[in-house]
């Protein structure tokens, strides 16, 4: 496991925990914590134990987007440049881990946070929890994280959002489409979590690392070439070991290997 100074990493039963351990600035993305981050996932991205990441935040925050020290000492345009850029490629390999990515939105879900939300798979939050785009109220742009809330969100919803820096909790949240569950609690939330961990490790890996690339996949693209694609990966699928394994299960009344 690699060693890391602003995330906390807990490999437990398939899944790996990655918490952001920046608290005493509620978790504001530094580039150290972004090129930590990124590291992770691409050490992550090909190992097959790992079936499952979960992204939550130390100290009661998710994230309260970028570090406003690193911008004001980027020193030069260039420099800015390929500091909001770099968070854009962290967004881009989130978005596309074989893995299932959880987050657990508490408090600050502000900025780079509120992307990272964007590009998880499944998200919950407690329904306090603070969202918002507020970069344009700092006269700044939400750069790197607008073309990822478009997708999420839509774009109505979007521009309302990122033209107003609006503030709003957890079930607005989930009422936009951004949030798929909203609990009351930190209790609620832990059971909440384990609930759809339990839902996600009963799926076989590979299908759903094919699943994955075949929904991002079909955004925006073509439908004839996305559907010759997809009927070449459930061929290979269905000779595969885990369509094997999976039928066989089903026919003898019993687990599949990978659901434990």
């Amino acid at each position: 496991m690699i060693n890391t100074e602003t995330l906390l990493l807990q490999p437990h039963n398939g899944v790996l925990h990655i918490t952001l351990n920046r608290p005493q600035s509620r978790n504001a993305m530094s580039l150290q914590m972004v090129n930590e981050l990124r590291a992770v996932l691409a050490d992550v991205a090909c190992d097959d134990q790992v079936r499952a990441l979960v992204l939550s935040g130390a100290g009661g925050h998710f994230s309260a987007g970028g570090d406003v020290k690193d911008m004001s000492s980027a020193g030069s345009l260039e420099a800015l440049r390929d500091l909001n850029r770099i968070f854009g490629t962290l967004l881009q390999e989130v978005e596309a881990l074989p893995q299932v990515v959880i987050v657990v939105l508490q408090g600050a879900v502000l900025g780079g946070g509120f992307g990272l939300a964007c590009v998880s798979d499944i998200a919950l939050a407690d329904h306090q929890a603070q969202f918002g785009l507020p970069e344009t109220g700092l006269g700044l742009l939400p750069a790197q994280i607008a073309p990822f809330v478009v997708k999420r969100i839509g774009l109505t919803q979007a521009r309302r959002l990122a033209l107003t820096a609006a503030r709003f909790d957890g079930i607005e949240a989930q009422r936009l489409g951004l949030v798929h569950f909203v609990e009351h609690d930190a209790q609620g939330l832990a059971e909440r979590l384990d609930e759809v961990l339990g839902q996600v490790l009963r799926c076989a890996p590979g299908a759903n690392a094919r699943t994955k690339a075949l929904l991002l996949g079909s955004v925006g693209q073509p439908l004839g070439p996305v559907l010759d694609q997809a009927a070449q990966w459930f061929a290979e699928a269905v000779a595969g070991e885990e369509g094997i394994e999976g039928t066989q299960a089903f026919v003898q009344k019993r687990k599949p290997r990978w659901a434990g």
